[in-house]
């Protein structure tokens, strides 16, 4: 298992008669998992940002023969969006049996969102907390349900998640700000399976390795001093295509041995350990707190 090396989803379960939502599903990884989801039978919400992307996307996808792909705005960076997203699903599906977090931003200079919170923060953990928890009696309806929450290795980067500087005002590095978005994800995992216990919805976070997608475009001198050289030239070679990339996020939402686990950790299709703070369950609790409650 790392960062690398690859495992492979062999599951073989049908999923007619499904409804899956998954966020960031245009491109990469996500785009590997509606296909792979599309040709199980599933009815696939594909939640995007960019719209004329999503459904360009949709045209390969429903070559599987799958006509049940549906494309459906989400700026995850926008709390109205995603309020606006969940009214809209509900409106238009009564269950949904899976609900897979992928969607994630790297961006180089610091910004904020609508909101006020710092970008990471607000699309890659934010958005998907308030989307989770909105479409939560859709999830818990038909038992049972899964969500996969789509993390990083990179989460061992960061030693705190800053509740005192939430929008990092006082130093800025984006390595460590994208490594706290990821952190976040596992938190969330955890005190989300705690409080579903004996729902009938199991909750996993992944790392899906190195990947080469859209999104490693971003990797240069503003992570570290030579990551543009280190990631593009030296590791490029090594990294995962976006459909090895998307098999940990397969295995957690659909393989049979999975069923009873929640709240864990995977890498390379097996459970996997995380960094000392990501075990932290108070942290965890103080983190969900902290996304109800607090402004930036």
């Amino acid at each position: 298992m790392g960062w690398f090396s690859n495992g492979k989803c062999t599951s073989k379960v049908r999923l007619d008669g499904k409804t899956a939502v998954i966020t960031g599903a245009n491109t990469g990884i996500g785009k590997k998992t509606a296909l792979d989801l599309a040709k199980r039978g599933a009815t696939v919400i594909m939640a995007c940002r960019n719209i004329d992307k999503a459904k360009e996307a949709t045209k390969g996808i429903k070559k599987c023969g799958n006509e049940k792909v549906i494309v459906e705005k989400l700026d995850l960076s926008s709390l109205q969006s995603v309020q606006d997203f969940c009214t809209r699903i509900q409106k238009n599906h009564q269950n949904i049996h899976l609900l897979i977090n992928n969607a994630g931003v790297i961006t180089k200079l610091r910004e904020l969102s609508v909101d006020g919170y710092e970008m990471h923060f607000a699309t890659n953990h934010l958005g998907h907390f308030l989307l989770t928890l909105l479409l939560l009696p859709t999830i818990i309806a038909p038992q049972p349900a899964r969500i996969v929450n789509v993390s990083s290795k990179f989460h061992i980067f960061t030693r705190s998640l800053h509740f005192d500087d939430v929008n990092l005002e006082k130093s800025y590095q984006t390595l460590l700000a994208y490594a706290r978005s990821k952190l976040a994800n596992i938190l969330f995992t955890r005190e989300l399976a705690h409080r579903l216990k004996d729902t009938g919805v199991n909750v996993y976070c992944l790392h899906p390795g190195v990947v080469r997608t859209e999104i490693s475009r971003h990797v240069d001198s503003s992570f570290f001093r030579g990551a543009r050289w280190l990631y593009h030239t030296v590791g490029y070679p090594f990294m995962k295509s976006p459909k090895q990339g998307a098999q940990t996020t397969l295995y957690c939402a659909l393989d049979e041995k999975t069923a009873n686990n929640t709240g864990l950790y995977y890498d390379d299709c097996k459970v996997s350990c995380t960094s000392a703070l990501a075990k932290n369950d108070e942290v965890a609790k103080e983190l969900w707190e902290f996304n109800l409650f607090k402004k930036p």
